[in-house]
């Protein structure tokens, strides 16, 4: 059987949570989970996420803020090319001891309730994730997911102002901004046939 502290996901926060007011600084990268996007918009399972920021102890549990980076592989939806880029996300968590847990979020006393929109704001739900092996270590490997998947743009842009590429021919818009081409409405492309043809017409009449 896997051992908790085995896990690439799980940091040890023991002694943080060992009476509120403690801190414990993070600064390493983790091992990206599956099921982050896809081959096509997505982070690559393994590929490495740089987690920076701290757990603060609180009354009920763990409070994590900081921040995620991690490499974005996709291609512009516009121009096609392809996109590889760190890609940053802001998360704040509550990791709950498992008295709080059992209790539910919203049954917690208010002092604690108070202590975290402190930390958090007092407008920003934050998402709950387990400490396991009674409190010993904080598993982070579904909050680095829930973070990516959620911050992951449903149509991603080489660059905010992309041109994308010529309807016509495929021509990239944005190494060639003055590419266009002379194009005939169709309404009157009949006319301009019959145009043709009468002036043909007066032509071999002349000629006559």
């Amino acid at each position: 059987m896997a051992r908790v502290e085995d896990s690439p996901w799980a940091i040890p926060v023991a002694q943080v949570a060992s009476r509120a007011g403690q801190s414990k600084q993070i600064d390493a990268d983790f091992p990206a989970p599956s099921g982050i996007g896809d081959t096509i918009v997505g982070i690559q399972e393994g590929a490495p996420v740089h987690v920076r920021g701290q757990f603060d102890s609180i009354v009920d549990g763990l409070v994590f803020t900081g921040r995620l980076v991690a490499p974005f592989v996709s291609e512009c939806t516009r121009c096609l090319k392809p996109i590889d880029e760190d890609w940053p996300v802001d998360v704040t968590v509550f990791f709950p001891y498992e008295s709080a847990a059992d209790s539910g979020r919203g049954k917690r006393g208010d002092a604690a309730n108070e202590e975290i929109d402190i930390v958090a704001g007092e407008d920003e739900a934050e998402d709950t994730y387990p400490l396991l092996e009674r409190g010993a270590f904080a598993d982070i490997e579904a909050m680095i997911r829930d973070a990516l998947v959620e911050s992951l743009p449903l149509q991603p842009l080489c660059k905010p102002d992309c041109k994308g590429l010529c309807s016509q021919c495929g021509v990239d818009l944005n190494e060639e901004p003055d590419h266009h081409h002379d194009v005939t409405d169709l309404r009157f492309a009949s006319l301009a046939g019959l145009k043709a043809q009468l002036e043909a017409e007066q032509g071999d009449n002349k000629q006559s």
